[in-house]
């Protein structure tokens, strides 16, 4: 058997924190890990919401290769020009034609001419009625299928059901369906028959001294009075989320997935 392509997937990066532990914490995880590529949901990287160019570059130079995003990855609107020009870059490809930035891509995993097709989905469930991510996935399939059978997809839902449908419904055809969104980290990791690894979400990297990366107090404040509140990024129990993977180059399955936490979370006092 070829040695199999390792892949590292960070989950959604919270503001500051979250990037602050990412550039002191993760090259020991990369060491241990040893990932041949590494994808970053981190729509959520600027302020909370949204990117900027400069958090794509601090990205980089940790050694992310694709970054992709989610329902804020167009909050903050002066990112767009470089969005149209940054192909490793990605924004969910079910957003209506027009929209800035691509949807997918098709990269080099520096493994002897091995490519990886990196494909960003978004959920309608509770979120946006944009286009239908499964007819989207078929479509972008036929062309990533021409290059390469190894596709990584990132589903940006708020429903687990639409999550699990979807993985269900390409099981054997993509590589893995790792769910992003809810910065909550499911305990679902498992290989469906076909051989796609599937998560429901991978979580967030940031501060879970928070609601879900929010200030608690500012949280419950818009929760207990049904009103807006001032967002604000929590700053303490910073933690990095992720997923490693393994994915057997000749069948494009995977053979190995395993949620990571770190610092891990204590059970007890």
């Amino acid at each position: 058997m070829a040695k199999p392509l390792r892949l590292f997937f960070i989950a959604d990066i919270v503001g500051e924190p979250g990037l602050n532990l990412l550039e002191t914490m993760f090259p020991p995880l990369r060491d241990k890990y040893e990932p041949d590529f590494i994808i970053a949901n981190a729509e959520n990287s600027h302020e909370g919401r949204g990117l900027n160019r400069h958090i794509v570059k601090r990205l980089y130079d940790i050694g992310v290769n694709v970054i992709t995003g989610g329902n804020h990855s167009f909050d903050k609107w002066k990112i767009f020009p470089y969005m149209k020009t940054d192909e490793k870059l990605l924004r969910p490809l079910n957003y209506p034609k027009g929209n800035a930035g691509y949807g997918y891509g098709i990269y080099d995993t520096g493994i002897s001419g091995l490519k990886i097709g990196v494909l960003n989905l978004q959920g309608r469930t509770f979120m946006p009625q944009i286009d239908d991510p499964f007819s989207t996935c078929t479509w972008a399939l036929e062309r990533i299928k021409s290059e390469t059978d190894i596709v990584f997809v990132d589903f940006h839902a708020e429903a687990t059901a639409e999550k699990l449908a979807f993985a269900w419904n390409f099981d054997g055809k993509v590589s893995a369906v790792i769910g992003t969104h809810t910065h909550i980290p499911t305990n679902d990791a498992r290989i469906l028959p076909g051989g796609t690894g599937y998560l429901t979400d991978a979580g967030m990297t940031g501060p879970f001294d928070s609601v879900i990366g929010m200030d608690k107090d500012t949280s419950i404040r818009r929760f207990t009075l049904g009103t807006p509140q001032k967002y604000k990024i929590a700053d303490k129990d910073n933690r990095i989320c992720g997923v490693s993977l393994q994915i057997d180059p000749e069948s494009a399955k995977c053979t190995h997935i395993e949620p990571v936490i770190f610092p891990e979370f204590t059970n007890s006092l």
